[in-house]
């Protein structure tokens, strides 16, 4: 009948075929999908037995053999082994890796990351990285040679997390082969981990790197630097690349070798501005007083960032605020001491200073270290803490400081604090204070203006008023 149609009989063929093809391929996901869903419905009651079974398999009652035969119970077995020594405690962490060892997943995982291609390979370094089973090194070092970067990522990954120094010397092999092309996160992430414990592996690798690994090398041996670098750590601040100059100065606070010091001072007068600050950051932190005329340099730095790190490696001095406060304001340089005064107000020395005014010992240190930071342009700090703390004694002894400090900036900042201030007490020790200001410098206070109304002033067509000042 279909022969009787004609031309007509081509589209009854394809509209029969096409709906024999959808047929099938609906079949075929439906099939699949009742595959899968009864695939996982096993999977998790394997997964829930095996689960509860996981302490007699780590202590060894059940034997490998009752779970390795079923390939569905290895992986899941694998997997929650894996998961659970990403938090166990090194006791428990000990047993599993001598379950992985005793049950073959080890050595099945080395032999698949060998005979592997692809991103099964890849598959495979990320769970031997995973298992940090020493045995397994060989084989994540075989994975960094990989044509792959990806693959060759995930072997330096993997030897990363095992944070021992035998899983950094592949690594430094390569490079000074210069065979290994690793992104510079990947390398120093996989080396900062390897050689925290012998930082000493870095130190040894800068001298055979070239110029474009060495900056990377110097920023990892920066982190993990430590006692037992030495006088091995000065050598490398006269390095040529600047880069590698600003690690050195960044290690040697944490190293803190004998001549860490000159060799700081020296690299506080670089030619280059991050090398300079990279050194005064060192400086601060090892609170030496012997640093001092070195950090008062650089707080006349021309960069910004050098002159407020020397400000607040010099404000952490304990015991020095005095001689730190009269050298610099002997360099003369307004940025160098408006630096260095807001440095010790935002850190706490300057209101530790301020309380010491209370106590009759430490006053007159306290009165000549209050009395620099006045005339080096901090007179604020002290008006503020005559209206507004909480001490009396050291209300009191903040004004006299003042009256003492004859310091023109005063009688200026009193007309603005006269007008703000409302309270009668406070007006009173003001007008104590102008008086006492006025009879040593032979100045005079301009007295605050009220407020007044001045339709002059009002601009536009439409009336208003504008609220100036008028001095009646």
């Amino acid at each position: 009948m279909v022969q009787l149609m004609g031309p007509a009989s081509y589209v009854v063929q394809a509209l029969v075929a096409s709906l024999i093809g959808a047929a099938i391929l609906l079949a075929f996901i439906m099939g699949r999908r009742a595959a899968r869903r009864r695939y996982f419905g096993r999977r998790d009651v394997r997964a829930q037995a095996l689960r509860r079974q996981l302490p007699e398999i780590l202590a060894g009652r059940i034997m490998p053999e009752a779970w390795r035969r079923d390939p569905l119970d290895d992986r899941i077995l694998e997997e929650i082994l894996l998961d659970r020594l990403e938090i166990a405690g090194s006791e428990e962490a000990e047993q599993i890796r001598y379950c992985l060892r005793i049950s073959g997943l080890l050595d099945k995982r080395i032999h698949q990351a060998r005979r592997r291609r692809g991103w099964r390979r890849l598959h495979t370094l990320v769970a031997l990285g995973r298992m940090r089973c020493p045995e397994a090194i060989p084989a994540l070092a075989e994975g960094l040679d990989d044509e792959n970067q990806q693959t060759a990522i995930a072997a330096a990954r993997g030897l990363g997390r095992y944070a021992m120094p035998e899983a950094a010397e592949p690594i430094f092999e390569r490079l000074q082969l210069n065979r290994l092309r690793l992104p510079a996160n990947v390398l120093q992430t996989a080396l900062y981990h390897c050689c925290r414990e012998r930082p000493s592996m870095l130190l040894r690798a800068l001298q055979f790197t070239d110029d474009e690994l060495r900056p990377q090398l110097a920023r990892v041996l920066a982190e993990t630097a430590s006692a037992e670098l030495g006088e091995d750590l000065v050598l490398i601040a006269s390095d040529p690349l600047p880069e590698v100059r600003a690690s050195a100065a960044r290690a040697m606070a944490g190293a803190r070798p004998r001549l860490a010091l000159a060799a700081l001072q020296q690299l506080a007068a670089d030619s280059e501005w991050f090398v300079r600050l990279r050194a005064v950051v060192a400086l601060g932190l090892l609170q030496d007083p012997r640093s001092i005329p070195v950090l008062l340099e650089t707080l006349c730095d021309p960069n910004r960032f050098v002159r407020l790190r020397a400000a607040g490696a010099l404000s952490r001095l304990e015991g020095h605020e005095e001689e730190v406060l009269v050298r610099a304001i002997d360099t003369r340089d307004r940025y160098a001491l408006q630096a260095l005064v807001g440095e010790m107000q935002r850190s706490g020395a300057m209101l530790t200073v301020l309380n010491g005014l209370a106590e009759p010992r430490q006053r007159p240190r306290a009165r000549r270290i209050l009395l620099a930071a006045v005339r080096a342009g901090a007179p604020r700090l002290l008006l503020d803490a005559v209206l507004h703390h909480a001490n009396w004694r050291v209300r009191t002894q903040a004004a006299r400081l003042l009256a003492e400090s004859q310091d023109p900036e005063v009688l200026r900042l009193l007309r603005f604090y006269t007008t703000e201030t409302q309270r009668p007490r406070e007006r009173a020790v003001l007008a104590w204070l102008a008086r006492r200001l006025q009879a040593a410098t032979g100045a005079e206070v301009e007295p605050p203006r009220p407020w007044t109304y001045d339709a002059r002033r009002v601009a536009g067509p439409s009336p208003g008023v504008s609220l100036v000042r008028e001095n009646r």
